[in-house]
């Protein structure tokens, strides 16, 4: 949660590029340090820089590729960071599986390494670019992402206008988000993590197994159901992100979401009334795999989506600063409880989470804009009219 709340002064600061490579430097620090641990300090210190290293990621990458990619392709290609996040994780675990913890230490720099090169190899964000007053550097970059034959003329005056309108602004401080003309993108951005994290996703992903193996289901048959299904929909979510919208997607997911706890719940119900002994771990396999589908087609991937649209550039770095904190809190939270609600009440954890996705339907519905196919200044330019 660290890593979330300091990083986004600090690409405003570094820009883009260089927080990647903080972020990345910190992860190759905190895995070494895991590593070569031998005692409980070490790992501590391992874990702790690890971790601040993908709280930064988790803000750096959508906010990243929103701001180089075309309006045309900016939904599918931020949603395919939620896919690499899938496969990423499916393929740690499995290779968790064959090696050990100290040789996972080690495979996890691998990627870290990558991309500190590879960042030597792309441009970086044409707007940040505009924003420090880089203009030639900001100019060849936008031409470098577009193609060498681009027209970018049109493009480029819009940037420019609307940095030369914000640059007329004082210099925005954490207490400025809640100033009305930023009060709305603030809102939504904080209101989709929160959506997103309370509606039970961390409870669910974490105790999947014992999910099943309370009701009465194989724990290693739903596990392996879960894990494959999750990377499918993501992917199926990713690629017709900017064809669908993001609105009708997220809430097709969120509704779905309902329908899958409710199911849940129901099993949970059976099973606690000695009722339907052979529906009732039917409904719960049915009910968690109609959820996880339905999180990966587009409540996993769409806040971020929408996150690295709405704020202006002027307050991007506080703002998503705090909308990631947020979402990091929730996970917590989320994770934290789910064991205390399941002693509570099984099938009544499940009724709460679908009750809070139906008010995730109500959020999005009411106070969420349909960003497909605008540019980043035109839907900040609709959100504060």
């Amino acid at each position: 949660m660290v890593g979330a709340i300091t990083i986004g002064p600090i690409a405003d600061f570094l820009g883009r590029k260089g927080a990647l490579r903080m972020s990345s430097a910190f992860c190759v620090a905190g895995w070494l340090a895991i590593y070569f641990s031998e005692g409980v300090l070490s790992l501590d210190i391992g874990r702790v820089a690890s971790g601040y290293g993908m709280g930064a990621f988790s803000y750096l990458v959508p906010v990243f590729i929103a701001e180089i990619a075309p309006k045309n392709l900016r939904g599918r290609l931020t949603a395919v960071n939620q896919l690499m996040i899938c496969v990423g994780s499916s393929v740690s675990f499995i290779i968790g599986v064959v090696v050990s913890w100290r040789a996972l230490a080690l495979i996890g720099i691998v990627p870290c390494a990558v991309s500190i090169f590879g960042l030597f190899f792309i441009p970086e964000s044409p707007r940040w670019l505009a924003k420090t007053g880089r203009h030639k550097d900001f100019e060849a970059a936008l031409q470098k992402l577009r193609g060498k034959d681009a027209d970018i003329s049109h493009e480029a005056a819009e940037i420019q206008d609307y940095i030369a309108t914000l640059e007329r602004l004082p210099k925005a401080k954490l207490l400025d988000l809640f100033q009305t003309r930023y009060l709305r993108s603030v809102l939504i951005g904080i209101g989709l993590m929160v959506c997103q994290q309370l509606g039970g996703i961390n409870g669910v992903g974490f105790y999947v197994s014992d999910i099943f193996e309370q009701a009465g289901f194989s724990s290693s048959v739903g596990t392996i159901s879960f894990a494959v299904l999750q990377v499918v929909v993501t992917g199926i979510g990713a690629s017709v992100m900017d064809k669908a919208g993001r609105k009708p997607l997220i809430v097709l997911s969120a509704s779905g979401l309902v329908l899958g706890s409710l199911l849940t719940a129901i099993s949970f119900f059976l099973k606690v009334h000695d009722l339907a002994h052979k529906a009732s771990p039917i409904l719960a396999v049915t009910g968690i795999l109609v959820y996880i589908g339905s999180f990966g087609i587009g409540m996993g991937a769409v806040p971020w989506v929408i996150m690295s649209e709405i704020f202006p550039i002027n307050i991007k770095g506080q703002a998503g600063s705090v909308a990631t904190l947020v979402n990091w809190f929730g996970a917590w939270l989320c994770s934290y409880t789910f064991n205390y609600l399941m002693s509570w009440s099984s099938y009544g954890t499940f009724v709460l989470y679908a009750a809070i996705n139906a008010l995730a339907i109500a959020f999005v519905v009411s106070m969420v804009p349909e960003t497909k196919g605008k540019t980043l200044e035109q839907i900040q330019g609709a959100i504060n009219e």
